[in-house]
This record gives C-alpha cells, sequence and structure tokens, in this order.
C-alpha cells in the first residue's frame, strides 16, 4: 500500500499545472481524505471524467482529529492505497493533511509525494528574495498590535539574516494587512506581493515600502496573495 499526496490546482480548471503522472496516481487509489469534499470531487472529474465518484471510499480531513487519524490508521492497516488531497496546492504544506502523513510515517506506511503547484513557493520562486533561506509563517496575529509587533520581529530577522519571510492572510483582510505593512515597516524593507498563483489574473511584484508607497496598487480584496519580506 502507498499514502499519495496528491497536489491540486491553485485556480479551478488550470489542470495543465498538473503533471500526467498524477492522474495515475489517483487511479491506484481506493480511500480519499480530503480538505473539502465537494471541491475533492470535482477536481478528480476534471482530471478523469470517468471516475465513479461512488465508488471510493471518501473523508474529511478537518482539523485532523483523532476520530479522522483513527479512520487513516485502520485504512493503512488494511492495505488500502489512499490519496490525500488539499484544497488547493500540495499535501502536507501549510495544510492539515500534514497530521495525515505524520501518521502514515509513524505507521511506517510508504508516502508518495507528487510533484504540482505550490503558491508558496512559486511565490518564492518570483520574488527576487532569498530562496536559500526562507520560513513561512502561515497567519499573522489577527490583534493590530500584536500583528505590528509580529511584522517588525520578521522585519528584523530579515535584516539580520539576509532571509526571507512568508506569510498569508485571509483574502478579505489582505488590504488591511498590506496598509499595516506600509505604516509600520522600514522604507528600505523589500516586500514581494504575489497575488492569484497559475490563474489568469496573476499578480506579482517585489519594491521596497518606500516604492510601494508611492505605487498604485491592485486590489488585494478576496485574492489568494503570498506575501514575502526581506
Amino acid at each position: 500500500m502507498s499514502v499519495y499526496l496528491i497536489p491540486c490546482y491553485l485556480y479551478e480548471g488550470v489542470n495543465e499545472t498538473i503533471p500526467p503522472y498524477v492522474l495515475n496516481a489517483v487511479k491506484q487509489c481506493t480511500v480519499f481524505f480530503v480538505e473539502n469534499e465537494r471541491t475533492a470531487r470535482r477536481y478528480l472529474k476534471s482530471l478523469w471524467r470517468e471516475m465513479v465518484i461512488d465508488d471510493y471510499r471518501w473523508y474529511a480531513i478537518g482539523k485532523a482529529e483523532e476520530s479522522v487519524l483513527n479512520a487513516f490508521a485502520q485504512e493503512v492497516k488494511n492495505g488500502a492505497n489512499i490519496g490525500i488531497i488539499s484544497e488547493a496546492g500540495c499535501p502536507g504544506v501549510a495544510d492539515p493533511g500534514q497530521l495525515l502523513v505524520a501518521k502514515a510515517q509513524q505507521l511506517q506506511a510508504t508516502v508518495k509525494p507528487l510533484v504540482g503547484p505550490s503558491s508558496i513557493l512559486l511565490a518564492l520562486m518570483a520574488s527576487g528574495l532569498n530562496g536559500q533561506q526562507f520560513s513561512f509563517h502561515g497567519y499573522l496575529p489577527i490583534d493590530a498590535a500584536e500583528r505590528k509587533k509580529k511584522l517588525q520581529q520578521l522585519e528584523a530577522e530579515a535584516q539580520k539574516t539576509q532571509g526571507c519571510h512568508l506569510f498569508i492572510e485571509t483574502p478579505y483582510r489582505n488590504e488591511p494587512m498590506l496598509k499595516d505593512m506600509l505604516q509600520h515597516l522600514q522604507p528600505s524593507t523589500r516586500l514581494c506581493i504575489a497575488a492569484d498563483m497559475t490563474a489568469p489574473t496573476e499578480w506579482v511584484a517585489t519594491k521596497t515600502i518606500k516604492e510601494w508607497r508611492q505605487s498604485t496598487i491592485p486590489s488585494l480584496h478576496k485574492r489568494p496573495v503570498i506575501f514575502l519580506i526581506g
């Protein structure tokens, strides 16, 4: 048996970002653990129109509660070929599927990561910031004072090590996050904004804070964005 880490497109319908061998892995699976069952089913049908959805066992990962981990462990012990699918991008990276992968390793199952789009990696590639030393921090604090403190900590660390720090925000909070960075970060700090990766509206730009303050910035409201500072 194997546990396949199946990448998902970042933008619905952009199937050309998914390598053909991913479909071969899908066809090996009898069980799927997915972040969102409805969108995962639609995604797999877009790859394989003949797929009979009801022929497979489906589990929603949720927050990978104990009941889900137990069900996963049982499927592994039963020898099933299992697919793990994130809502977008690569399972196990900034994704609750990581806990299932940890369980698979604990059970000494064969884990097969498959190549696919990662907004984190694509943003880093396009940013021109340090790809030798970087950290992803997920979401920063919601509280304004705590967020300011965290931003300045990341900025200080980037200046000290010349590294790059990546983070995200809930799409409807992108604009307030950008406003905070323009207000609190130093003029010489570089900021990359990477929006809608792989979508027709993809947009990536890196400038200093001083340059961003003088720029016309397109709306980021409700768009998936990766922020990078370095």
